[in-house]
């Protein structure tokens, strides 16, 4: 289950800070063969998402927007950019990148990775039939679209 964000008074214990124990917790399939992910916060109303996420050898995160800022600490293995403006860049085990708002790529695991990612709001995907999809493959305007309009 993932971590989920609640929105409190910040004046106890119980409120004020929220530890996760990402040992004791599963972890979950994705859409995509060979990734799994811990969510360990998780934001609704804002979109703001922080998750460990574990890639199989060759591993592939298809095409994909970073809507907001993205942010990624590479605990094991490397990231690569395998389509995209910054095609080869390698990212290794104790390096860490920040994409730009609007930046669009497809990203791989060549020998698999482990990674704690930090996101503003859910990433875009696009789908080879023209539509535009969150990581669970639902549509995006209609799940997160509302985070614009606030």
């Amino acid at each position: 289950m993932d971590a989920v964000t609640p929105k409190a008074r910040h004046d106890t214990l119980d409120t004020h800070s929220h530890v996760v124990r990402p040992a004791q917790m599963e972890w979950q399939k994705t859409r995509f063969p060979g990734l799994e992910v811990k969510g360990l916060l998780f934001d609704k109303a804002s979109g703001l998402v922080t998750a460990l996420i574990r890639c199989a050898p060759g591993a592939e995160l298809p095409d994909h927007e970073h809507v907001k800022i993205e942010q990624t600490y590479v605990l094991e293995g490397n990231l690569c950019d395998k389509e995209g403006p910054a095609a080869g860049l390698s990212v290794k085990a104790g390096e860490f990148v920040w994409r730009e708002a609007g930046s669009r790529h497809v990203a791989w695991t060549p020998e698999g990775g482990l990674m704690l990612a930090m996101f503003q709001v859910p990433n875009k995907f696009y789908e080879k039939d023209g539509r535009v999809t969150d990581v669970s493959g639902a549509d995006w305007d209609t799940l997160w679209g509302h985070v614009f309009k606030q």
